[in-house]
């Protein structure tokens, strides 16, 4: 069109070929053609201006000097070397803290516990106030995804906040405790990459790995390969998981369009300093982590400079060209990636599982210069240059009073004007219905305050190791040796709470609750506030079916736990319900559940209780709830033959025999052993006419149990195999 018009102009506008106007209008034709026939050209420079796309791998439990790019001689890690030789490895990474949830917090909202208030696992939970790398790269046009892989990072701890997807979808069994609950790398990462499949940039996915952390159990070949030091087995392992993930990078072309940061959440001690895995010390064998970032267009390179984990957040921000928030307490990064030299700060860590779980005293420090300050009733100090694994104290030569100074000063700036409550809040209404039915005490314990070098971890922790270690002789069948121990241990230091559990424990292995009973009760004199020794003593008074002291216990005691813990509420909803007290059964078992909406046991149980509740008081409503609720447990936890007794139970009151026979075969079909669920089929076979099937039921439980059996089970037995032979 453009040429047909050039051809039809006069000759006085030939004429203005030399004149500037012309010269503009035939650039202004080159470029419409240009539009017309290379469109993709427009959208391939709009498509470059995206931001990156932004890939966070953690790795939990994951020292650096067993990888091989940190220099390991254990472990082969070719996939995670491969990351490191293309981008940049920070060789003196720290975590601001020794355990998980607490340290993922530090990295997702870019400071530290003195900031947003998440010191320990089990105690706290992120604040919906605080807004996370998640809520902000969201805010910012990114999808966003995390794909975790054990219940200590579920959604319910506050994490999940910004994430369009959160897969914490690990198998969720009734027989298995809470903090037990993981699933393979392989699991997470096909999770993550079936996420990944079709997503349009930009993204931010969150890939965590759990294996590395006890049990070290890796699979086969691993577990042949490394018999000798399974924590090895396992980081190898999660290196050949992450092949399949930086596989799929590569054949889609997006290691050039994604940044990548590759860390763990905190290291594994593995017998260093007298501490067996972490929680407890924060020396450098637990908070040392590796760190490696990379993104397009960066030279491969090391960093020496001390970094942590708060920083991030920061070097993110910077990276994807995104406003930083005004908040954050770590440094970008980018300088270094580009080769320039860092500023020094200091780097603040703590370690306070031990004084959160146990009421020892706090462990807190920082890193400065190379120097390393620990701050505690023993204080300590290393010159990290010269002597990485900490075998020299140097604080016995130094003014120690300026370095405790120094570490308040650096608290004091970490800490906001208002603090920040770390807790999921219920709401009012409930809280008072709570208190009214005596779930939840007006007066907190009020932790110590005052420490001496006897509350020191470095003083406390052998003394917990020797626990352990009697638990390992009565495992290995010397009993006496190990109740011997532990009566020392607790003459010795009255304050060491898992001497009286282990101590319990073989009591009540050994048929002698009483005993368990009492020397729990010593323990809850001295430790009033261990949590350890009153879920251990909640455990025992249920086994031994002693429902009013469950109760009377759990009004007596407030425990900042029990916000936070839903097993806890499982016992005393338990207590209740077998007291016939239904109504507040049910509170309890839904109070539970507002802490772990996926827990098949608290489902179960509360569908117990609304089915014999229901019954009592002839509430159709109450009653058709047990319905719901015994799915719900199936549906968590198909192996659970416990709800599917139940639910028979609920189908047979309904007239469905069809259903409850179904229920039962399947509950017997999951536990050949659930003694319970027999007499129940063998009478619906010989009310639906089925004698043979009831007959081979009633003999095969006559073969395996009778000998169990009291004389009027023995009769009842005895009369139905009668009526299946008429």
């Amino acid at each position: 069109m453009i040429g047909f018009c050039q051809n039809k102009v006069s000759k006085e506008r030939k004429d203005d070929k030399k004149t500037p106007l012309y010269t503009i209008r035939v650039l202004l034709g080159l470029f419409l053609l240009w539009i017309m026939f290379f469109p993709f050209s427009l959208y391939s420079l709009k498509k470059e201006k995206k931001n990156p796309n932004f890939l966070l791998i953690t790795i939990d439990t994951l020292r650096a000097d067993r990888l091989s790019c940190y220099g390991s001689q254990y472990p082969k890690t070719p996939h995670i070397d491969s990351l490191a030789e293309r981008g940049v490895l920070f060789s003196r990474a720290f975590a601001n803290t020794s355990t998980t949830l607490p340290s993922h917090t530090n990295i997702l909202l870019g400071t530290t516990p003195n900031y947003h208030g998440v010191h320990e696992n089990l105690n706290f939970m992120v604040s919906k106030k605080l807004l996370t790398l998640a809520e902000h790269l969201k805010n910012n046009g990114y999808s966003t995804g995390a794909f975790v892989g054990a219940y200590v990072l579920d959604s319910r701890f506050g994490l999940s906040q910004g994430f369009d997807t959160y897969n914490d979808k690990y198998s969720r069994l009734h027989s298995v405790n809470l903090p037990s609950l993981e699933r393979k790398a392989e699991d997470v990462i096909e999770a993550g990459l079936e996420w990944l499949e079709g997503r349009v940039s930009p993204w931010f996915l969150w890939i965590h790995c759990w294996d590395p952390h006890t049990p070290y159990d890796p699979p086969e070949p691993f577990k042949t390969q490394y018999r000798e030091n399974l924590y090895e087995g396992e980081v190898a392992y999660v290196d050949l998981t992450l092949g399949k993930l930086f596989d799929y990078m590569e054949k889609n072309d997006l290691f050039d369009s994604t940044l990548i940061v590759f860390t763990g959440d905190h290291g594994e001690s593995l017998g260093q300093h007298g501490e067996e895995t972490h929680g407890f010390f924060a020396y450098n064998s637990s908070i040392w982590v590796p760190l490696i970032i990379s993104l397009p267009e960066t030279t491969p390179g090391r960093v020496n400079d001390y970094v942590s984990h708060v920083d991030i957040f920061p070097t993110v921000c910077d990276v994807l060209g995104i406003t930083k928030p005004s908040f954050l307490q770590g440094k970008s990064l980018l300088p270094a990636l580009k080769g320039k030299k860092l500023p020094e700060r200091p780097i603040y860590f703590e370690s306070l599982y031990p004084y959160y779980s146990r009421g020892w005293a706090p462990l807190k420090g920082f890193i400065f210069k190379k120097k390393k300050f620990i701050g505690s009733p023993i204080a300590e100090l290393y010159d990290l240059d010269h002597d990485f694994d900490e075998l020299n104290n140097l604080a016995g030569g130094q003014d120690i009073t300026k370095l405790a100074s120094q570490l308040k000063q650096i608290i004091r700036a970490l800490t906001p004007s208002e603090k920040v409550e770390a807790a999921q809040q219920i709401d009012r209404e409930t809280r008072k219905k709570l208190e009214s039915l005596g779930y939840v005490a007006n007066v907190q314990v009020s932790p110590k305050k005052d420490f001496s070098p006897q509350d020191d971890v470095k003083v406390l922790l052998p003394y917990l190791n020797k626990t352990n270690e009697s638990w390992e002789l009565y495992k290995k069948g010397n009993q006496e040796a190990a109740i011997k121990l532990l009566k020392e241990i607790i003459k010795e230091r009255k304050d060491i709470d898992l001497a009286y559990k282990h101590l319990a424990s073989i009591y009540k292995e050994i048929g002698n609750t009483e005993e368990a009973v009492a020397i729990l009760e010593q323990g809850l004199q001295v430790l009033p506030s261990s949590y350890e020794i009153f879920t251990e003593y909640m455990k025992i008074l249920l086994s031994a079916q002693q429902y009013d002291k469950i109760i009377s216990s759990f009004k007596k005691r407030s425990m900042r736990e029990a916000e936070y813990d839903p097993a806890i509420w499982n016992d005393l909803g338990t207590a209740y319900a077998r007291k016939g007290y239904f109504e507040k059964a049910i509170k309890a078992f839904e109070k539970g559940l507002s802490l772990d909406n996926r827990n098949p046991e608290l489902y179960n149980n509360l569908a117990n209780v609304c089915y014999s509740y229901g019954l009592q008081s002839k509430d159709p409503f109450i009653y058709s709830r047990c319905f719901q609720y015994y799915k719900k447990a199936i549906e968590l936890d198909p192996e659970y033959p416990a709800a599917y007794y139940g639910l028979g139970h609920a189908y047979r009151e309904e007239g469905n025999l069809g259903g409850a026979i179904y229920c039962w075969e399947k509950a017997l079909e999951i536990d050949p052993d659930f003694r319970q669920t027999y007499f129940d089929l063998a009478l619906a076979y010989l009310n639906t006419g089925k004698k043979a099937k009831a007959l081979d039921l009633l003999n095969g439980y006559k073969k395996k149990y009778y000998n169990l059996m009291t004389p009027s089970q023995r009769k009842s037995l005895k009369a139905l195999i009668e009526q299946c032979l008429k």
